[in-house]
This record gives structure tokens, sequence and C-alpha cells, in this order.
């Protein structure tokens, strides 16, 4: 533990300092003697380290054979007095050493002069690097320490933690005294400055333990979580012992034994990254994940894969540890800073006080004599938004009497009033719920929700574990409510303000994903504990009817919105009767958005936002006008032929010139855009007057247009090559794209529509680039058959840690008389590009191409037929297109492994 004395018995069998100066008397080169021996004793460490030997031992002990071998070096240089010492510091200085962590020393002179050392020292330090030892040091006096310590505060922490490993050790006690609490950084502003640096590695790490790719030290619930702890103990309380922290009543017997068990995972957990990554590496990366979880002894089972199962136990781990912490630090703020302060006390009731914007429970048997406070503490802090926080003391005891919620509490009809009063509250209850889940009380009432705690996805779409991705999805609703909403969400802002009930959209958040990892459909198992959820907590039928539905159909809009056609009025009615009516739309709107947010930050885009929102209004239209009257395709099409035609009467089009090329399209052209886009796109048709040349258009969205992304229109020849040739263009211009459509002429022309952003989820605003891509799209489809090579950018390399068989379904629509090819596949540039090469080669037409990526995979969705214009019927065509399309792409894939 960062708190106890460096202790570690000599262990010859490791090292013996006797042999090694004999070996080193007699050897021809002191370099290669020290570099082999720092091997032998590593791959020692190592075995025994895979034997299961204790990791308190194998960290300590390197440490004890650093210091030996250390001591030796030293001893070879003829230093010509004793006002020179050489110090280990930072976490050598506690006596700990990973396999590549940096060794921290500090050469400590009683004097400012340094010259009748410095020969020997750049001799020294240059030795220590060529027997590979991976030192961090400095050269100070006794003077330089005072004064570089009190100027910063990483100095003072680094040398807070010292020992001497050779030369005199009254250097050290010297310097001790010199940098003494009553000197410099006192207690207070030692911890204050502490604490906001923890606020800020914190923040770099979004709050949140559950990182898909923690880093063990940094992360919220990491080592420097332990060891902060231990710094302020040493600095306030002067103890280096946890025994010393435990009399002055700031930790429990319990709490020891976290902290003790917590560390040592987390030390046994970076002595295998170091070991594998054979580098200093301190970020659990996928790289490492699934051998880590093959070197703890994880086997992959029906319900989790092993790697699953390893990441379940660290984030349950640092999340008892960020809990343990949290408690801590409110107890040194209490007694550092609070104590400065006189208590200003506002009673809320017989059981609770407000002490300095902190509810604090009235005395120490409060949960003992009545269980509901156990919830009602977070009511009350929902019900008085003055109140920051809970006090440490208060906090031990929710921890200590959770246990109390067993099945008879949550079967109590007081106790399931207050949870759901808790759900009605104006206050933010997200941030109750949050800290319920922080002190182990909400996965107590709720053991569903217990269950999915430090649950992970191995993926790149759900970067948070199932418990602190609902959290995060509850806070987005509780931010819809706000002012501020209006223009990051302002779809949503004015959504969440019309449910009656906005506690039922609550509750099914708090219930959309807890079946997961439980087998079967997860939308399926939430759906029947949200009912049951619904029927304990005596909500009405229609209420559970609601909250089961959603939870069940909670995918529902956003697959509907980003696989299907929802320009088509048909699949608007299927959605429509899937929903019923306004207030289940309404409901499952603020729950997709929500949910989309929470679940990775690079999902929610200007594109995605457009398309729910269209979705939203068109149901909404369709649902007004009644189930039982649908607007059929032709009649979607003749609406929007009467608008665009007055718009383009207005801009003074001859009408006489318009027919002519409408008579040429397909429906579909009609359905796909507005009757304003159709009218510029006809306008500019018309005027251009270039033949061969690609006619290319780039407009973005606006007020009027609601795209949500940068619109690519291509008027242009027909050509077999054409779509492959403008995907593999976009990628060389590295551009996402979203959607694609296709349209024909029946003299022969192409009319091409892509909605594109640029890779960090904007549309196209920038002149000069927008200028860019029409001139590289009018080069490069001047001759389509020719495209340039399809793009061979480097693949990223957590997409490498993802690799799954493509799966491609083809199906007929009987309505549309369309196939459809679903393909889902990881990730990789040139994707698009390569599908359509392949239509080409096997003489398919593509009408239409939705693109949807999730984290590492791609759902895409093709809308084909034969050359002819009908259905891929040919079953022994479809078996030869899926299996080209698989066989292609896996071995992409592979070569880019």
């Amino acid at each position: 533990m960062p708190l106890t004395p460096y202790e570690f018995e000599a262990d010859p069998s490791l090292f013996n300092k006797h042999t090694f100066r004999q070996q080193l008397a007699d050897a021809r080169s002191s370099i290669t003697l020290f570099r082999q021996t720092i091997q032998t004793v590593q791959n020692e460490l190592d075995q025994r380290f895979l034997e299961g030997a204790d990791i308190r031992d194998l960290v300590h002990g390197r440490a004890w054979f650093i210091d030996q071998l250390l001591s030796v070096a030293w001893e070879e240089y003829d230093w010509p007095d004793n006002h020179i010492s050489l110090l280990a510091v930072g976490g050598y200085g506690r006596g700990e050493l990973h396999p590549k962590s940096d060794i921290d020393l500090l050469i400590l002179l009683r004097n400012d002069d340094d010259t009748p050392y410095r020969d020997n020292l750049e001799r020294f330090v240059t030795f220590l690097w060529d027997i590979s030892l991976d030192i961090g040091h400095s050269v100070r006096s006794l003077s330089d320490c005072e004064r570089e310590a009190k100027a910063d505060i990483t100095v003072a922490t680094n040398l807070l933690e010292n020992r001497t490993i050779t030369g005199p050790d009254s250097l050290r006690e010297e310097m001790i005294t010199r940098l003494d609490t009553d000197k410099m950084w006192n207690s207070s502003e030692f911890f204050e400055a502490k604490w906001q640096e923890q606020i800020t590695r914190h923040y770099k790490y979004n709050n949140n333990e559950y990182n898909l790719e923690p880093n063990i030290k940094s992360s919220p619930g990491g080592l420097r979580d332990i060891q902060m702890i231990g710094w302020v103990a040493k600095r306030h309380f002067g103890t280096h012992t946890l025994e010393g922290l435990m009399s002055e009543g700031f930790l429990t017997e319990s709490e020891v034994r976290i902290m003790e068990q917590g560390q040592s995972f987390l030390w046994q957990v970076r002595y295998a990254l170091h070991m594998t990554a054979k580098r200093p590496e301190d970020r659990l990366l996928f790289d490492h994940q699934r051998t880590l979880a093959e070197l703890f002894g994880y086997a992959d089972n029906d319900e989790r894969l092993a790697v699953e199962q390893f990441m379940r136990r660290y984030y349950r781990v640092v999340m008892s540890l960020t809990e343990l912490n949290d408690v801590l630090m409110q107890h040194f703020d209490d007694a550092i800073l609070q104590s400065r302060h006189e208590a200003r006390i506002e009673p809320l009731n017989k059981r609770f006080q407000i002490v300095n914007r902190k509810i604090e429970a009235t005395h120490s048997r409060v949960f003992e004599q009545t269980p509901f406070a156990l919830l009602e503490i977070f009511l009350l802090m929902a019900q008085n938004p003055q109140i920051e926080s809970v006090r440490a003391s208060t906090i031990r005891l929710l921890r200590d009497n959770r246990h109390l919620i067993d099945e008879s509490f949550r079967q109590d009809i007081r106790h399931s009033s207050l949870f759901m009063e808790l759900l009605r509250s104006p206050g933010n209850v997200a941030r109750q719920l949050r800290r319920m889940s922080r002190y182990g009380i909400l996965g107590k009432y709720l053991p569903e929700f217990g269950y999915a705690i430090g649950l992970m996805q191995h993926d790149l779409f759900h970067i948070y574990t199932v418990d602190a991705h609902t959290l995060l999805l509850l806070k987005f609703m509780h931010k819809f409510q706000k002012e501020e909403a209006k223009e990051s969400f302002p779809f949503a802002s004015q959504i969440i303000h019309r449910l009656p009930k906005p506690e039922l959209a609550i509750i099914a958040g708090l219930y959309h994903d807890i079946g997961k990892g439980r087998g079967g459909d997860h939308s399926e198992l939430g759906a029947k504990d949200a009912l049951h959820f619904c029927e304990r907590h005596h909500l009405s039928k229609h209420d559970a009817r609601l909250v089961s539905w959603l939870v069940e159909q909670h995918l529902l809009m956003s697959m509907t919105a980003q696989k299907k056609d929802i320009s088509d009025p048909e699949i608007i009615q299927e959605f429509a009767q899937q929903v019923r009516d306004e207030a289940r739309l309404n409901y499952l709107y603020v729950l997709t958005v929500a949910d989309i947010n929470a679940t990775n930050p690079s999902l929610w885009n200007s594109w995605r936002a457009t398309l729910l929102q269209q979705l939203y209004v068109e149901t909404k239209r369709a649902l007004r006008r009644g189930l039982e009257n649908p607007m059929d395709r032709e009649e979607s099409v003749h609406e929007t032929q009467q608008d665009a035609l007055a718009l383009l009467r207005k801009w003074g089009v001859d009408e006489t010139r318009i027919w002519p090329l409408w008579n040429t399209l397909g429906e579909d052209y009609f359905l796909q855009d507005t009757a304003r886009e159709i009218a510029f796109q006809t306008e500019q048709i018309l005027q251009h007057k270039a033949p061969g040349v690609p006619l290319v258009l780039v407009t973005n969205p606006n007020k009027v247009e609601q795209v949500g992304g940068t619109k690519v229109f291509i008027y242009t020849e027909e050509e077999p090559h054409l779509f492959a040739a403008t995907v593999a263009a976009m990628e060389q211009l590295n551009l996402n794209i979203h959607d694609a459509r296709i349209s024909s002429s029946s003299t022969d022309y192409s009319l091409d529509t892509y909605i594109v952003l640029e890779h960090n989820g904007e549309p196209i605003r920038n002149p000069d680039r927008i200028h860019q891509i029409k001139q590289v799209l009018i080069e490069e489809l001047d001759d389509p058959a020719d495209y340039c090579d399809i793009v061979q950018r480097r693949t990223p390399r957590q997409l490498k840690h993802f690799t799954m068989p493509t799966q491609v379904v083809i199906s007929n629509d009987p309505f549309t008389q369309r196939t459809l090819v679903e393909v889902t596949t990881p990730d990789r540039p040139g994707l698009l590009a390569r599908i359509g090469r392949i239509f080409v080669e096997m003489d398919i037409n593509l009408l239409n191409a939705r693109i949807v990526t999730l984290g590492e995979r791609v759902e895409d969705t093709f809308v084909i037929t034969d050359r002819d214009l009908k259905p891929v019927s040919d079953p022994e065509l479809c078996v030869q297109l899926r299996q080209r399309i698989c066989r292609e792409l896996d071995e992409q894939v592979i070569n880019s492994q």
C-alpha cells in the first residue's frame, strides 16, 4: 500500500550482492554483466508472476533489486566526500517498481556547487543508460529542493516519497526538515492543489471509470487515486501507515481491505501490461485486453466473451476504488478545509440536515432505525438543489447499511412510493440516480440494474458499460429540459416538454439495456423487467404497457431512420402503424436521441439528427391523417412536382423545358428530395451547357432544407462504374458517406445524390473545400471506368482488433419489386468502392445505398435490381453475390491486419 513503509526482506535467491561484486571483479565488461543480471532477474520475476506469486513481493522485489544494483554501481565511483546521496523518489521512493516503470532518482547535494561531483555524475548517469535502465533523474542541492518544491506541487509531491539508496541518510533527513509543512505547502494548500489536480485528471478521462481503453494509472479509480489518499495523509496527518489513518477515524477495516485488494488487482494488471507490451504501458488498450483476459484465466462462455468478463472485473474494482476515494476526499475536505470555517447547519427533518451545503445524517443510526431514509436522502437532494454533495460520514453510513435493502424492503409500498416520488421530482433526477449507483444503493434496490454494473460489450460502438451508458442516457434526458439544449438539441428540447409524464421516459431509459448479458433478446428481457417494475411501483396498466413497449422497441426509430428509405410513404406508414399514436412517438423520439448520444459521442451528427427529425415529422403527419388514410407514392410524387413547379415558375424557368426532363425520370427521384431541392437541381440541369462534363452541385443544409449533411448531386451520362468511381473519389477526399441515392433517366443519364460529412461529423462549409470536392469529382468522373485506385489508407489501430466474418443478407421486397442487400462487416477504408465494383462486375444495377457505421463495423443496405430493373430473383446469382462480397471484404480485413 502507498501508506505502508517500504519493507522487503532481502531475497538472495533473486539477487546476491556479494556474489555479484565477485562477478563484477572478474567481468570483462561491467556493462554486459549488469545488463545480463537485469534481464535474468526480470525473467525470474516474470516467471514468479505467471506462477501466481504475491504481486506485492514482485513489485517491491524489483525495487529492492534495483536498490542493490544501483548501490553497487555507485560504489564504482570515487566520490570526494560525504555531502552527496542517491535517493529513490516518487513511485520508486515508495518501493514500487513494475517491469517497465521509470526509476525516479534524486542525486542530493548538501551544497549548491556540483563541480566536485560533475564528472562522476555524468559517468554514473551514462552508465545507467548504457545498462538499459529507464531512469528519470535530477541533481539538486538542499536549497534547490526547497526552492523548487515551494514553486511546484508536482516536485513537492515527488519529494514527499523518498528513500536513501546509498550515501549519508542525514541529507535526506535535512531535506525533509526543509520541506516541513510549516514552511511550504501547508496541509490546506497542499490538499486544495492536489484535489484540483485530481479533478483535472478525471476531467481528462470524462470523469468516467468506464472508459473503453482505460488508463489503469490515471483514469478515475486508478492507481493515482490510491496514491492521492497517501499523499494527503502524509502531508496532513504525518502518518505513513494505514493504521495511522484508521486511528484518525478516516479509514475502517473494510475500507482498508477494499484499498488493498483494489491495489493488488491493479498492480497485477499493470505488471501484466508491462510484461506483454514490453514497454511502460498503462493504457488497457484493445491490443492487450484479450491477452490479459487469457493470462488471468478467463474463457469465453455462452453469455460473455473472456475479455468482457475480465473487463467487468476491472470496472467493478475501479468503481469501488472511486467510491472509496470519494468518501476519503470528502473526509479530508471536512477535516482540512471546512474546519477553518464555522459550520452552517440547516435542519431538513429529524433524519437529515445540511452542513455547509452538504447533506448529513443527524445521527449514526438513522438508516438502521428508519431504512426508508436510504431512499429519502436522494429525494431530499433532488428537492433541494442547494445541496452540493453528501458528507463523508453519511456516505459511509449509506455503504454500511445498504445491506438492509432486501426483497421485503423492495416490496414495501412506502419505499416504492419514495422511489417514484424521486423519479417524478422536478430536480436533477439523473444526478441522484448516479449518486445512488455510486454508493451502491441503486443496484441493491433494482437487482437487475446491479447485475448490469461493469457489464461491457467488446466493441467500438458501445464505449461505456451498460450501467454507465444507462446513467448517461438519463443525464441527456435531463439536459434536454434545460435552456441551453435549445441550441444543441433544438428538436428534442421541444419534444421532451410535450411528455405528460417524464418519469415514464426515465423508467424506460433505466430498463432499455438492462437485459444485456443474460442471454436472449435484451429488448424483450428488459421489457419484462420494466413491466414488473411498473407493477411493483403501482403504475397504471396504460403507463406500464407504454414503458414496456418503449423498452422493447427502443431501437425501432433509430434503425428505421438509418437503414430504411424514409422518403418512401410506405415505410412511413409501416412505422406509424407500429407506433400507433403521437404520445408513443414523442416518448420514443426522446429515448432514441438520448440513447444514441449516450452510446458513443461520435454517433450523433447533423445527419442522424435530420433523419430522426424527418421520420418524426412524417410519422406525425401520417398519424394525424389517420392510419386508415395512407398517402400513396403517386400522391406524394404529384405533390412534390407541383410544389417544385411553383418555385421554378417563380424563378422564371421556361415550363416547356421542365416537363420533357421530368418525364424521363422515375418516381423515385421525386420521392427522395424536397420540392426546393428538385427545383434547384432542375434549374441547374437545364442551364448546364457542357455536354460530356459531369454537373456536380455541392450544397449545405440550411434552416429551410434540413438535410443534415452536405449534399453532393451529380448529373452525368450513365456508366456502370459510376458509383464505384464516385465513392473512391470521395474516400480520397477523406469524406464520410452516409447516404447514396441513384436515379436514372430514360435518356441514359444518372442523377445521383450523396450525403457526406467531414470526418469530424460536420458538414462542409469552407468554400475552398467545396470547390476542391467539385473539381476532384468532375475530373474523376470524366471517365468513370478509369477511376482512381481504391483508397489504401492505413487501418486505424482500434479497428484491427475487431474481426468478424462478413454477413450478407439478400431479400426481395414484393411491394417495391427490388432486392435488398444488407452487409454487416468490419469498417475499413475503401469498403464502398469494393462493393460498387462487385456490383459492376456482376452486372447489377444499384439504386440506393444507406450507410450506417456503428463503431468498428458497418451495417450498409443496398437496393439493387438486375439490368432489366427487376428484382435479382435467380437463387444461384444471389449465392454468388453473397459469396463474392464475403470473400473480398474478408480478404481485405485479413490483408489489413
